[in-house]
């Protein structure tokens, strides 16, 4: 520890600094300031958890003793702990009330302290993974939001469309989990769902009509009078004629189309960088997270999953790969994202151990791209804006062809925006598609 200072301000320790108070824990002897009874914050919540827990001999417990132990600091775990919640989950398993399976932490219905333990348990190999953790939520919310239906024909009806439509691809997109981000899967598929089964509520209501006898009359009625959002019937209704091609439906819903394109100007974009670039009071892993959304207009839900093998530290410079072609970082910032990558944010609570480029709270989990959002606000961005704005100026200066392959967004995504910017080669990709 080096807790004083010179005359000029440099660090020094203790001795050097006439410090008489004593900063050596009673039982570790490392010096540390003392947090109570003369020991420091690592002892103390030893003792704390060892109280409330009661391992034993407990494989599983003694895990999670560990765990939280061994946090980069300490002083979270013990504010962590005095939490009503957690304290209240952390007592249930001490007496042995609560078992450490699955099963029992799924019963207690999306707790954010039993989440965390699970993170923790899972991560550190106390309990057994199973699978994607936003598919076995996802699992468990479908069956209490199908629970939740009439039994007229309405619940077996959504209950075939989620097992069809949606279960079987997230089921697919499982398998590429770790390019894939499933909390964004199982997001849309929890919308359209429960947009169905409004839908399907709304006809037995006030058509007395079930899902066989919908027509178009009744679609274009339901979507003129709600919210937009009533828009994601359009999967349900594309299902409810799985089999027949496009001139065959007899009814559909449109596209939900934004009827501007939000966008801030290059002024206010480059503003928003100087931010990131400047201001030190916010957190590194949000300013390193803007730059990437500001320079190259990657997606939230992609940015939180990238990881350490997507920073390649390369003779002439630092790249990431954002697409199939890795893109470089400018030499002016690739210092800044360097120190980051050495050391990201959030490892200092259990989620140690992990190669994501912007860990999470929770042990072994990569940061929520809503969470994500809402920091970026601080830094004076707005996603879909700058977005926007961001994607015009890149059509402008690079070709269609190589915007694809630097930052892995579809064709027909870099084409629209492409000409809405009036860049040159805004038709390649349909030029080559119709050549080849």
């Amino acid at each position: 520890m080096t807790p004083g200072r010179s005359a000029t301000g440099q660090p020094i320790c203790r001795d050097c600094a006439g410090i008489r108070t004593n900063l050596t824990c009673n039982r570790c002897a490392q010096e540390a300031e003392r947090h109570r009874g003369g020991l420091c914050a690592r002892c103390a919540l030893n003792d704390d958890l060892n109280a409330l827990l009661k391992p034993g001999n407990d494989r599983q417990i003694l895990q999670l003793v560990d765990a939280l132990a061994a946090a980069d600091r300490p002083e979270s775990i013990i504010s962590y702990l005095r939490g009503a919640r957690a304290h209240e989950l952390l007592t249930r398993i001490g007496t042995r009330e609560l078992p450490l399976t699955h099963e029992a932490l799924d019963s207690l219905h999306r707790s954010a302290a039993a989440e965390h333990i699970r993170a923790l348990l899972t991560h550190h190999g106390a309990l057994p993974r199973r699978g994607s953790e936003p598919v076995a939520r996802f699992r468990l919310w479908l069956t209490a939001r199908l629970a939740q239906l009439p039994d007229d024909g309405t619940r077996s009806n959504i209950e075939q469309f989620a097992t069809w439509r949606h279960l079987r691809r997230i089921r697919e997109k499982e398998k590429h989990a770790d390019a894939v981000n499933l909390d964004t899967v199982t997001h849309a598929a929890k919308q359209e769902i429960t947009e169905a089964s409004k839908f399907l509520v709304w006809l037995r209501t006030a058509h007395n009509v079930g899902p066989a006898g919908i027509q178009q009359a009744h679609v274009d009625e339901y979507l003129s009078e709600g919210a937009t959002t009533r828009t994601h019937i359009r999967n349900y209704m594309h299902w409810l004629q799985r089999g027949k091609s496009r001139r065959q439906r007899t009814m559909d819903a449109p596209h939900r189309v934004a009827k501007s394109l939000p966008m801030v100007t290059q002024e206010q974009r480059l503003e928003m960088v100087r931010n990131c670039i400047e201001l030190g009071q916010v957190v590194a892993s949000t300013r390193i997270a803007g730059l990437i959304f500001l320079l190259w207009a990657q997606p939230l839900n992609r940015i939180v999953m990238l990881r350490q093998r997507d920073a390649l530290r390369r003779v002439d410079g630092l790249y990431l790969q954002l697409g199939s072609t890795p893109t470089v970082v400018p030499s002016e910032l690739a210092e800044t994202f360097v120190t980051y990558f050495a050391a990201p944010d959030n490892q200092r609570t259990g989620n140690t151990g992990t190669d994501w480029l912007f860990p999470g709270r929770r042990a072994g989990g990569h940061l929520h791209e809503r969470t994500l959002s809402q920091q970026l606000k601080v830094l004076g961005i707005d996603p879909q804006r700058a977005r926007n704005a961001t994607l015009q100026d890149l059509t402008r200066q690079v070709d269609a062809r190589s915007l694809i392959d630097l930052l892995g967004y579809s064709g027909h995504t870099i084409t629209l925006h492409a000409a809405r910017a009036a860049a040159p080669k805004a038709d390649y990709i349909t030029l080559r598609r119709e050549r080849d």
